[in-house]
């Protein structure tokens, strides 16, 4: 399918077993009691899957992004909660610092990220900005030989427990998102940095979802993560490559809920025969896995090209978009197929169902992607007037 290298091929089933054997008989339990899985982290930084798209040297495991969908996609189908833990660790914190960091705080960094050693958050959201990102009023202020920075982030995915987090600040109010915004990096123990509220979640509850709170925290100079001015425009190309990943946690827990539905369908029997033999449920599973199979083959298209170095911020706002809307439409399918079952704890359809529905929502909404995609189309078109 789609062309996977026997490499490729091995790395799903090695990942899928992972998943099946250390995670699936803890989900609910983790689902309940919103429990952070640490050992599980510490045994994926073992595997080398907090570190895919990241070169050997810097201690990652030297794959690509078709290898990351494929290792997300996989963790997810089992739990999503384990799915975005990684995926924000690898493409938005230490790929921010890999795309737009020197070669000092790649080794500083990225090796002790990239390796498991260190957990990973992103700081960009905050309370009164999400969509609107150039919004943000966090600020960063000169001081001396470093920096000062005050104000908070919310709804960021490991901010409770995350040894760094890389944080975008205002830096000229007056220049907003065309070269007043940086980005820096804060480690855990700093003087004026404390994570707040854990959030009480929907769904996802075993990935820690956290405010972040800066108050006079004094880091310095070589904290600051690419040139003064221009993480917003560094912000955008992480979300590039974040955007895949939200579309592979999206085919994962898809895919979860359509294996699912179909097994139960197997063994409910109505009126005489197990329900998969009513032409009804057979066509709900058709419109399921023609969509899964679009979205993969959308996410996969994203994948390949970022391995390629293209440019591909329509393609993976295409494949976010239609990944994470679809499978929100399959794990409706899901809940529906169980009937009364979908709606209690017994089976996993009611949780697929809770956890896909940040899809839409988290590292830029449907509404969002839309809007990028519009731009790159009448942007690359000629003008008729």
């Amino acid at each position: 399918m789609f062309g996977l290298t026997q490499e490729q091929e091995q790395l799903r089933r090695e990942v899928r077993e992972f998943a099946e054997r250390e995670v699936k008989p803890h989900v609910a339990e983790w689902d309940e009691k919103s429990q952070f899985p640490h050992e599980v982290v510490k045994k994926l930084g073992a595997m080398g899957l907090m570190g895919v798209i990241f070169p050997e040297s810097l201690g990652g495991a030297g794959m690509g992004y078709v290898e990351y969908v494929l290792a997300v996609e996989e963790l997810s189908r089992v739990d999503g909660s384990i799915g975005i833990i990684v995926a924000s660790h690898n493409s938005l914190c230490t790929n921010h610092i890999m795309l737009a960091g020197n070669d000092e705080q790649r080794k500083r960094w990225v090796t002790k990220l990239a390796s498991g050693e260190w957990l990973g958050a992103w700081g960009l959201t905050e309370p009164g900005s999400g969509s609107d990102a150039g919004g943000l009023r966090t600020t960063a202020t000169k001081r001396g030989d470093g920096w000062v920075l005050n104000g908070s982030k919310t709804f960021i995915t490991n901010g409770s427990y995350a040894n760094c987090v890389l944080v975008l600040a205002a830096t000229d109010k007056e220049k907003g998102t065309h070269g007043g915004i940086s980005a820096f990096v804060v480690e855990r123990g700093t003087k004026g940095f404390r994570s707040g509220k854990k959030e009480n979640k929907l769904g996802l509850r075993a990935s820690d979802t956290a405010e972040l709170i800066f108050e006079d925290c004094e880091i310095p100079t070589e904290n600051l993560v690419g040139k003064e001015g221009d993480g917003f425009k560094d912000a955008m190309r992480v979300l590039d490559g974040g955007r895949i990943s939200i579309a592979a946690l999206s085919l994962g827990m898809a895919r979860g809920a359509l294996d699912a539905a179909v097994e139960y369908a197997q063994q409910r029997k109505q009126f005489g025969k197990p329900i998969s033999e009513f032409q009804a449920i057979q066509f709900k599973f058709a419109d399921m896995a023609t969509e899964l199979d679009a979205a993969w083959l959308l996410t996969m298209r994203a994948a390949q090209m970022k391995d390629a170095g293209m440019r591909v911020t329509r393609e993976s706002a295409m494949a976010k978009l239609y990944a994470s809307e679809a499978a929100c439409r399959i794990c409706d399918a899901g809940v529906q197929i169980h009937g009364g079952y979908g709606f209690i704890k017994d089976y996993p359809a009611e949780k697929f169902y809770r956890d896909v529905r940040l899809c839409p929502i988290g590292e830029g909404t449907s509404e969002i992607q839309r809007m990028v995609i519009a731009r790159e189309i009448l942007g690359k078109m000629p003008s008729r007037g």
